[in-house]
């Protein structure tokens, strides 16, 4: 007797068969169930766990066969063996084709079905394994929306973890191309409001009585051309989530206003008089530096003290190099299927460039180059052809650099003493470079690896320190 928890049905129009099979499994250990015609049996798929399904090839409502193809088509996770008369054998090879485990003839031998069942339950195992498997990794390299596992991005997953499900309104941090917005969303779906709406809205992306209106809304009549009342964004995200992209630009007049929403969870349409209620958790996102913004009087210090109960700063691309090859699968396999094409991967020597390269885009310019290597690119590989000329450029000036300092096999050799402050081995460095390429600061700058302004600052500074 096997020892399984694996169900298998059995799906035929004839009842002798479903009560023969039924029991000879049966007695085999097996927990069977049946049907007596094919959409009995893919209704009973769609809502049960089966390992297998021995299915008739012709059946009322459904054969086998298109069973079978529905199947692979919902991936549904069960095995198919075909019951087929001998006039149609070729019809059943025809199913194994289509992803049917195999197909056994009438009468069924019992020996047969007995010996090729345990094959079939394990190869299901397997699979369904595997497929764990994969989304295990899955989750180690996905967090939500969001793709990377370096220190940096667990860190950030770990803080969001930890607030989601408070009622603390949030600030996020970051350049441009970051995914803010995807911190956001994460947020949102992890907390107790998922199921209520999430409200985004960019700052600088309107005019200022434009964005006053878009958040707070306006009654009838408010202002010429307001012919209805509009709800504004506090009120589509009661209960909900709101995010603020951009606060830092957001005129003072509104930012008082947004101030009084958050200290007394209420606030009136544009040219309305009546108080409405609110709960509405609140995260802002901005890319400016926010020590400066309250510096500079750009943000008031009470609205990011409201806002800030939590801040998260969201690391560039640059800092978590380690998440580009992720990135790029990702963003390879969507526009694979957004664009119904067929790209395999990228050449070592165009994954090395994109690795190489500083993304000052952040993943929103790695998503684009994707695309773009996507669209172009000629063959099942991305290559070097289709990057654009920013990384290109890159690379040719370097290799530019390379090749005249390797004319040079006799390259000065600079010794600087263990304990050197750092201060005065980065000035040696720098004037020694420079001097070995008779004082070229572009070409100095390509051989140390920092920009062209970094030197003209160095330098300068060395000229105020001799003063």
């Amino acid at each position: 007797m096997t020892e399984t928890k694996e169900k298998i049905l059995v799906a035929d129009d004839e009842e002798s068969i479903v009560v023969g099979l039924t029991a000879l499994l049966e007695e085999e250990g097996y927990v069977v169930d049946s049907a007596m015609d094919g959409q009995e049996a893919l209704d009973k798929l769609k809502n049960g766990d089966y390992a297998l399904l021995l299915a008739d090839l012709k059946m009322p409502r459904l054969t086998g066969l298109q069973i079978l193809k529905k199947i692979k088509k919902t991936g549904i996770q069960t095995e198919v063996i075909i019951i087929t008369g001998k006039g149609t054998i070729s019809t059943a090879v025809n199913a194994m084709k289509a992803g049917a485990y195999d197909y056994l003839t009438k009468p069924v031998e019992a020996e047969r079905l007995k010996s090729v069942i345990p094959k079939v339950l394990e190869h299901h195992r397997l699979l369904i394994s595997h497929q764990n498997l994969q989304q295990q990794i899955k989750h180690l390299t996905h967090y939500e929306d969001m793709v990377g596992q370096s220190p940096n991005m667990l860190s950030v997953y770990r803080m969001i973890d930890a607030i989601a499900d408070s009622t603390a309104n949030i600030i996020i941090t970051g350049e441009s191309g970051t995914g803010k917005e995807l911190v956001a969303k994460a947020i949102h779906q992890k907390s107790g409001r998922k199921n209520q709406p999430f409200v985004a809205i960019n700052v600088s992306a309107l005019p200022e009585q434009i964005l006053e209106n878009e958040i707070f809304g306006h009654e009838k009549g408010a202002f010429t051309g307001a012919i209805n009342e509009k709800p504004g964004c506090f009120e589509l995200a009661h209960k909900g989530t709101l995010f603020l992209d951009e606060i830092g630009e957001m005129a003072k007049e509104t930012q008082t206003k947004l101030l009084r929403v958050l200290e007394e969870r209420c606030f009136r349409r544009l040219g309305g008089k009546k108080e409405i209620q609110v709960d509405v958790r609140v995260i802002a996102a901005t890319n400016r530096n926010m020590k400066q913004a309250l510096e500079e009087k750009r943000l008031r210090e009470d609205l990011y003290f409201r806002l800030a109960v939590v801040e998260i700063d969201l690391p560039p691309l640059r800092q978590r190099l380690e998440d580009v090859p992720l990135l790029i699968e990702e963003f390879l396999n969507f526009f694979n299927q957004k664009n119904n094409k067929k790209i395999e991967g990228l050449t070592k020597r165009c994954r090395q460039e994109l690795l190489r390269y500083s993304w000052p885009g952040n993943v929103r310019e790695l998503k684009n180059v994707i695309e773009r290597a996507v669209l172009l690119s000629p063959g099942q590989n991305i290559d070097l052809e289709v990057l654009p000329d920013r990384i290109l450029n890159m690379d040719a000036s370097n290799s530019e650099t390379q090749i005249e300092l390797s004319k040079n096999t006799k390259r000065p050799v600079l010794t600087i003493p263990v304990g050197t402050r750092f201060e005065e081995a980065e000035r040696r460095i720098l004037l020694e470079t420079l001097k070995m390429v008779d004082n070229n600061k572009t070409k100095a700058a390509q051989i140390l690896g920092i920009s062209l302004k970094t030197i003209h600052n160095k330098l300068g500074k060395y000229r105020e320190e001799k003063k």
